[in-house]
């Protein structure tokens, strides 16, 4: 199991913002308040679902939120998200020594991660907390990859049975198209907190 303080402490070396709560209710109460009036965008994740936090910011008085999984026929929410000073999201592993992994298949959710606005927050169960990068990576491929071909019914070939394998496949329906690692805060966002939760949330 992970050590989530030494996590912290190489994350905070990395030039990330770190913050850490007990369970989802804290986590999602923390988020609100910060978030506050400003419009925000949101990464296709399963944990942020888990949150539960989307309608109560679609129905703020200001700020707007912009979450394509609301509806997948707009194609302009995508935009407005990407253009957003806040954007929020998650992550498929996160090493103890700091380095943060994502896989995507349209690449849409790790540009965000990278470039493009001011306040960017990686919300992660305690599930996605690796010992080393190489299992961190390997949760990602094999785990986090995996299971949302799943959850989509992709055609690919770690879909059947219940084994959690990656075999890399030429798919056309591969979802796992993208990788990117975060070793250090990108320069051009002016804050990356990763937000950290005991609880297992998301793939």
């Amino acid at each position: 199991m992970a050590n989530v303080a030494l996590t912290m402490e190489n994350l905070k070396a990395r030039g990330f913002s770190v913050s850490h709560f007990a369970d989802k209710a804290s986590c999602a109460a923390y988020l609100l308040s910060e978030i506050g009036n400003k419009t925000v965008g949101i990464g296709g994740s399963i944990t942020i679902d888990e949150l539960g936090i989307f309608p109560t910011l679609k129905e703020r008085p200001e700020g707007e939120a912009f979450w394509h999984w609301e509806n997948y026929a707009d194609t302009s929410i995508q935009d407005f998200a990407n253009a957003a000073p806040v954007y929020l999201m998650s992550a498929n592993g996160v090493s103890e020594s700091g380095l943060i992994h994502n896989i995507d298949g349209r690449g849409n959710r790790v540009a965000n991660m990278c470039y493009g606005h001011e306040k960017v927050y990686i919300v992660i169960g305690i599930n996605k907390v690796a010992p080393s990068d190489e299992m961190a990576l390997w949760r990602a491929r094999n785990v986090a990859g995996v299971k949302n071909a799943r959850r989509l019914q992709y055609q690919t070939p770690c879909m059947p049975g219940e084994e959690l394998k990656c075999f890399d496949c030429d798919s056309p329906n591969r979802i796992c198209r993208v990788f990117v690692s975060l070793t250090h805060k990108p320069s051009s966002i002016e804050d990356v907190e990763v937000v950290i939760v005991d609880e297992a949330l998301g793939y």
